[in-house]
């Protein structure tokens, strides 16, 4: 069955270690070529992430898609994913058919683009599809989910979403703080996303989602991917695949079936869940749904949900 991952960091280590290759480097890399190909990945969407010391510089940025250029799309069968068009071609030739697999290009945190929506047009030009507004603290644009002050949006971020709706960006609330999560969802033209989050009711972290975050999500035709990062699916350790079922369990009861993705956040994650542990191991996983859903949910979690969204809200070709 074809894998979906909604998020990767890969891009951020490629960055601060540009030696490292993409094809073979599995000591060091959570995500590689080998992996997506051995695990039936048809699609993986890149994250543009600024580690730190990089964060505030918009050249890292364009580093950063430089080396997805450079290192990721070079090295074998990958298709650039910018149209719906891209999307079909892919699916039409993915990994379990011709061995091609679809890459994505979103950026986590606005940081670097320093309040000026140039960036954010220069972006979509260059085939980024979906931002995330904040990493965990506070930006210009608005407060991440570990911002104490738990405040929303700035003017400049209120500006930077009408762009973003002007494009057709795609808009991603994982790390948003509360307050700015209303006040998105409430001038979001299209669906919002949480690419890698899980749900607060089952493990208790603000990085997670309320049950009415969630709600707001699945009754706006939105898609969370379930991530896998261990302190967000349980509290303790050691943290297996089951429990990431729980979540799953959990947003389903809440009407999420057709909603539920996945978020893996892989390479950006040094805790693994058990059984887990890179991108080559989505077939334990897969058969571990297996035996609690139908084929028709299986396939909808694992791929169907992300790629009906991106089917619907991803740009026709010039």
């Amino acid at each position: 069955m074809t894998i979906f991952d909604a998020h990767c960091d890969v891009l951020s280590k490629l960055l601060e270690h540009p030696q490292l290759d993409f094809v073979h480097e599995q000591d060091l890399l959570d995500v590689t070529l080998e992996r997506m190909q051995k695990s039936g990945i048809g699609f993986q969407n890149f994250a543009v992430y600024l580690p730190e010391k990089y964060a505030g510089e918009f050249r890292y940025v364009l580093e950063s898609i430089d080396l997805f250029h450079e290192k990721v799309l070079a090295s074998g069968p990958i298709h650039f994913i910018r149209s719906k068009e891209d999307l079909e071609y892919t699916e039409k030739n993915d990994t379990e058919k011709n061995g091609l697999t679809g890459a994505l290009l979103s950026l986590e945190g606005v940081d670097a683009l320093q309040g000026n929506l140039a960036y954010v047009r220069i972006l979509h030009h260059l085939g980024v599809r979906s931002i995330g507004i904040t990493w965990n603290y506070a930006n210009w644009a608005a407060d991440g989910v570990m911002e104490s002050r738990r405040a929303g949006l700035t003017e400049k971020g209120r500006q930077l979403i009408q762009e973003c709706n002007r494009l057709g960006m795609i808009l991603d609330v994982s790390h948003l703080s509360e307050k700015a999560f209303w006040e998105l969802a409430s001038m979001s033209v299209k669906p919002l996303i949480a690419s890698h989050s899980n749900a607060g009711k089952i493990c208790p972290r603000r990085r997670n989602l309320s049950d009415e975050q969630i709600g707001s999500i699945i009754r706006a035709d939105g898609v969370i991917g379930v991530t896998f990062v261990p302190p967000f699916v349980h509290a303790e350790e050691p943290v297996t695949m089951d429990r990431l079922l729980a979540h799953i369990d959990h947003i389903c009861s809440l009407g999420g079936r057709r909603h539920i993705g996945l978020g893996s956040d892989f390479d950006g994650i040094r805790e693994k869940i058990i059984g887990l542990e890179h991108a080559g191991k989505y077939h334990d996983l897969v058969n571990l749904l297996q035996k609690h859903y139908s084929e028709e949910d299986v396939e909808g979690f694992i791929c169907g949900n992300w790629y009906r969204f991106y089917l619907k809200h991803l740009p026709a070709a010039n």
